[in-house]
């Protein structure tokens, strides 16, 4: 396994647990993966007379321009953007399609699991409810969980880079793994 996908496991594993844990996406480390992707391709085209890193170039503007409009409309954090197009860099355009369409059923299910819990929740009998809300009541109570809601400052919502991480390492394992079979 070359660099870049390394680059991109390791950079995976770190967005999705910043991701679920406080729903948020680190600058620096996209940066920093970003920058030696880029001096990482750059050698390889340079020194080592590989081809033109056209395909990644390429996705990282895909990456960043097939998320944006949802950014600009409030749907994504800008965090889950910039990872995308940091994701197009290292694996190249290609890859940009599968792991957008693996991640986009998992939100879509995390999504109508949050929209359909209310409305079941209700039909559950008595007992049930007062069970259900009970529990809630304990598992909001412990300290890890109130730690967790501290960190997240408010923000809400569907871990969309938590979620392309998970699509990415797949990606990776089965064209490392799977593909050969």
């Amino acid at each position: 396994m070359s660099l870049l996908p390394v680059l991109a496991v390791l950079l995976s594993a770190q967005v999705a647990i910043s991701d679920l844990y406080a729903r948020r996406v680190s600058n620096r480390w996209l940066l920093c993966v970003g920058m030696v992707a880029v001096g990482g391709l750059l050698w390889m085209w340079a020194v080592r007379g590989a081809p033109f890193p056209g395909m990644h170039l390429a996705g990282a503007v895909v990456g960043l321009a097939a998320l944006l409009p949802f950014y600009a409309l409030g749907w994504m954090g800008a965090g889950d953007v910039k990872y995308f197009a940091v994701l197009g860099l290292l694996l190249g355009m290609p890859a940009l399609l599968p792991i957008w369409v693996v991640s986009s059923l998992l939100a879509g299910t995390h999504a109508g699991c949050v929209l359909l819990a209310p409305s079941l929740r209700t039909t559950l009998p008595l007992r049930v409810q007062w069970l259900h809300a009970r529990a809630q009541e304990q598992w909001q109570a412990r300290p890890f969980v109130r730690q967790i809601h501290a960190s997240r400052q408010g923000r809400a919502g569907i871990p969309y880079a938590a979620y392309l991480a998970f699509a990415t390492v797949g990606f990776i394992a089965y064209g490392t793994y799977g593909a050969s079979s």
